[in-house]
């Protein structure tokens, strides 16, 4: 029997059916998501990561608040009383490290969590050593708390881990901003917490640090249960994202091409070899951001760690030094969403430009000012707080974009580890410099450190492509 075109037809219809043009266009969703649009994880992340700050920001300030004061008390001598600075920030060093690590390895969720039950186990022992007036005690439960510091910085990275390039820094500056209310409360409860501390029979200087053992500790909670999935996870597994829109700063495209054209998936070592880590710490970028952080840290830290000890001095008492202190920390995170704001437009090396100057003209204003004038002082230190978020977020927005995308944690772990080596360098030269030569040289020497920054990032900006 001769076939007929009808038979011929249906003999074809199968083959018809079976197309593969549709079926292939449906993962294009993936494909389009870097190109601006946000990852769909991210916002729920942030949240998560926001309110782990939100606690955890009254730990932050404990140390800051009353550190020096109680090392001035239980060791006798003002030229020690930047030892808990050194320690607690020698502390947040090694968990910089630790902690990097393990996200690099674990994901930012057992990262951060251990971080933060770290810094709630160092509080609780600083608590115990003022009950017990044991210095051998206090030291180094200073440096376990110096853990909850450096998680709160890490986790700034985490919250830029699924932004898209050119939100990056918006990105991070609101988990940075997260920990303004916590940090602003943590130093005007010091008076609260040290009658709640007097009630149970300890010291009032211990106050704080149960604050910050309560925040530390919820914080590791809140992450260790809600932070799924992990954002470092899914950074890895996304598709690689496209050049930055032309508002993104050339000069921070630049500073990352050494590591995206050499490693694109970021699966090798510095040497080469195959590891987890990206080899980043070599990239022009990593160590332009690492200087711009470093000189911001060192000069601010000195400066905050020996203001409450000069106000002291001057006669003023816990609740003034803690208004001070306030503005202080409410001026290092309160500009966050301007400065990432800034820093996604303009470019992150003219806001560390900028940063450098701002906290020059801080310290000049508190070696002026006289020790008895809370309000100059007061504008001294909110302007050091002021141009250390400037250097923070732009410094780190530098990093970040010269690592390959969900394979920096280790390198960003190293950059933070060289920040608590700049700020316990401060603490602890801080009270050596007021012993030998006063307050006003301090405020000098930090006001001729900070202004290396200028031309570090000017130098940086002008770098050929």
């Amino acid at each position: 029997m001769t076939a007929t075109p009808s038979d011929a037809a249906a003999a074809r219809r199968p083959p018809d059916r079976a197309v593969p043009s549709e079926p292939p266009e449906r993962p294009e969703p993936p494909e389009e998501r870097p190109e601006g649009s946000e990852h769909p994880e991210q916002r729920r992340i942030l949240a998560v990561l926001v309110a782990s700050q939100l606690v955890s920001g009254a730990g932050l300030t404990a140390g800051i608040v009353v550190g020096a004061l109680l090392a001035e008390e239980m060791l006798g001598s003002t030229g020690l009383a930047g030892i808990p600075t050194a320690l607690f920030t020698g502390g947040s060093m090694l968990g910089a490290l630790v902690i990097g690590r393990l996200c690099q390895q674990r994901g930012r969720r057992p990262g951060l969590g251990a971080g933060y039950a770290i810094g709630a186990l160092g509080s609780v022992g600083v608590v115990a050593a003022v009950a017990l007036d044991q210095v051998a005690l206090l030291l180094p439960a200073l440096l376990v708390y110096g853990a909850g510091t450096a998680t709160n910085l890490q986790a700034r990275y985490a919250g830029a881990d699924l932004a898209a390039p050119h939100r990056r820094a918006r990105a991070l500056s609101r988990v940075l901003l997260a920990a303004t209310l916590g940090a602003v409360a943590g130093p005007n409860l010091v008076p609260l917490t040290g009658d709640l501390a007097r009630a149970w029979g300890i010291p009032p200087l211990a106050g704080p640090f149960l604050l910050a053992a309560v925040g530390y500790a919820a914080a590791a909670v809140l992450l260790t249960t809600l932070l799924h999935p992990d954002p470092l996870h899914l950074a890895r597994a996304r598709p690689p994202a496209p050049p930055a829109p032309p508002a993104s700063p050339p000069a921070v495209a630049t500073d990352a091409a050494p590591v995206a054209a050499t490693d694109p998936d970021g699966t090798h070592g510095p040497d080469g070899a195959d590891g987890p880590d990206d080899g980043g710490t070599r990239a022009p970028g990593v160590a332009t951001g690492l200087w711009i952080m470093l000189l911001g840290q060192l000069p601010k830290v000195a400066l905050m760690t020996m203001t409450p000890v000069h106000l002291a001095a001057n006669g003023h008492g816990t609740g003034t030094i803690g208004l001070v202190v306030s503005l202080h920390i409410a001026a290092m995170f309160l500009p966050s969403p301007l400065t990432g704001l800034l820093t996604d437009r303009l470019g992150a090396l003219p806001v560390a430009a900028a940063s450098g100057i701002t906290l020059c003209a801080a310290a000049l204003l508190a070696a002026a000012a006289p020790g008895d004038s809370v309000p100059l002082l007061a504008v001294a230190l909110t302007l050091a707080g002021v141009a250390w978020n400037l250097g923070l977020v732009s410094g780190t927005a530098v990093i970040t974009a010269a690592l390959p995308p969900g394979r920096g944690a280790s390198t960003q772990g190293l950059a933070d580890v060289g920040l608590a080596v700049a700020g316990s360098t401060g603490g602890l030269l801080s009270g050596l410099v007021v012993t030998a030569g006063g307050y006003d040289t301090l405020a000098l020497g930090c006001a001729l450190t900070a202004l290396l920054a200028t031309p570090l990032a000017v130098r940086a900006a002008r770098r050929p492509a």
